[in-house]
C-alpha cells in the first residue's frame, strides 16, 4: 500500500492493520493493539470504521481493486489464452509475495473468529478469479482454434487451486517460502498440458462444462 506522508487517517489505520498481519503471523489482531500501532485511541479507530470487520473489508477491497484493475490490463494487452492465464496467476502470486499480511486474508488465516461475511467476501473474490480463467479458456476455441486439455471449468479450477496452495504454503511458512519459488518451472509444466489444437474430432470434448 502507498507509504505517502499524506495518507488519510483511514488509510493509516488500514496500513497499520496490514503491517500487523505481516509482523504477527498466526496471531489475532485486536483493536486495542491496532490503536496502539496507529497511535490513537480505540474510540478514534471507531470514528473511521464502525467495526474491525469494516477494517478488514477495507483491505479486501484494496486487494480486489488492485488485482482486477491489473487483470483488465492483461486482457487488453495479451491475446493468447496461455499468456493471459500465466500473467493473471503470476500477478496473484507476486501480489501475495509483496503483501504477506494481506495473503493471510486471502487464505482465511487472519479471519478465524471474525464475521462470516468476510470469509464469504474472500470466497467471492476467488470465484470471480476462477470465472475469469474459465472464460479465457473457453474463448481460446474461438480466438485461437484451441481447446482446453480438460474441460474449461476443471482446468480453471486446477490452475487456481495450484496458486491457492502456494499462498497457503507461504502463510504456513510464516512468509519464508515465497509463493514465486519454482513457479516458472511449474508454469512450464502446466503450460504444456493447457491447450490442444481444436479439430472436428475433439469437438465434443471441447464443449463447455457447466
Amino acid at each position: 500500500m502507498d507509504n505517502s506522508n499524506k495518507l488519510s487517517r483511514k488509510d493509516q489505520i488500514l496500513q497499520s492493520l496490514a503491517r500487523m498481519l505481516e509482523t504477527s503471523p498466526g496471531q489475532r489482531i485486536t483493536t486495542a493493539a491496532l490503536a496502539k500501532e496507529v497511535g490513537v485511541s480505540e474510540a478514534a479507530l471507531y470514528r473511521h470504521f464502525p467495526s474491525k470487520a469494516r477494517m478488514f473489508e477495507g483491505l479486501i477491497k484494496f486487494i480486489e481493486d488492485t488485482l482486477f484493475i491489473r487483470i483488465s490490463k492483461v486482457l487488453k494487452e495479451e491475446n493468447s489464452a496461455e499468456a493471459r492465464c500465466q500473467k493473471i496467476l503470476t500477478l496473484l502470486l507476486t501480489f501475495a509475495d509483496k503483501n504477506p499480511g494481506m495473503t493471510r486474508l486471502l487464505t482465511g488465516d487472519a479471519l478465524s473468529g471474525e464475521t462470516e461475511r468476510l470469509r464469504e467476501r474472500i470466497a467471492q473474490f476467488f470465484d470471480r478469479l476462477e470465472a475469469q480463467l474459465k472464460q479465457i479458456l473457453r474463448e481460446a476455441q474461438i480466438r485461437e482454434s484451441k481447446k482446453p486439455a480438460i474441460s474449461a471449468a476443471a482446468l480453471a479450477n486446477l490452475l487456481l487451486a495450484t496458486c491457492e496452495g502456494r499462498l497457503v504454503q507461504f502463510v504456513r511458512s510464516e512468509f519464508k517460502a515465497s509463493p514465486l519459488e519454482h513457479w516458472d518451472l511449474q508454469w512450464e509444466f502446466l503450460r504444456q498440458q493447457l491447450l490442444l489444437p481444436y479439430t472436428p474430432e475433439n469437438q465434443q470434448a471441447a464443449s463447455p462444462a457447466l
